[in-house]
């Protein structure tokens, strides 16, 4: 689906645990206080950087709730950090005072507004798998990203007031 789309990739993260996906020796060095490597995620920001000169966009919301766990603090202070810089945006939706409004929405990547894939995760943060789904139910993830949004404020201005 990166290969492809045109214009935008959105996703929405909803989970407060990815520590078995990804970048799991990243995640350990963060844990054990280690400084961030130099060449951290330096693939997707190749990836990120070549979509975001073409002038494709690639955002996202996470829905959490303070206190952040180990795993928010090293993707958010690690990850978000590092992947603005290649031009991807991030948005948070806090929970902590409020109830969620996409409550029972599960993690997904929408491509242009049209084609949704659906994200599947263990309860350790381990993937598990992801379906991508007919593009008639675009609307319904237009849907949950517009309402997303709408609740979210910028990660930099919610970062400044919550970083741990």
């Amino acid at each position: 689906m990166f290969d492809g789309f045109s214009r935008e990739a959105f996703r929405l993260e909803t989970l407060d645990d990815y520590s078995h996906s990804g970048n799991v020796d990243a995640y350990r060095r963060f844990l054990d206080g280690e400084p961030m490597p130099d060449d951290y995620n330096a693939d997707w920001l190749d990836e990120v950087g070549a979509w975001t000169r073409s002038g494709r966009r690639v955002y996202r919301v996470h829905i959490l709730s303070r206190p952040l766990t180990p795993y928010l603090r090293f993707e958010l202070g690690w990850g978000y950090v590092t992947n603005a810089t290649a031009g991807e945006e991030f948005f948070v939706l806090d929970v902590t005072d409020r109830i969620n409004p996409l409550q029972n929405t599960g993690d997904f990547w929408l491509f242009d507004s049209t084609t949704a894939v659906s994200m599947r995760y263990a309860d350790d943060g381990g993937f598990v798998g992801a379906e991508v789904l007919p593009d008639a139910d675009g609307a319904e993830y237009v849907a949950y990203r517009d309402k997303a949004l709408a609740h979210a404020v910028p990660f930099v201005d919610w970062w400044v007031k919550h970083a741990e």
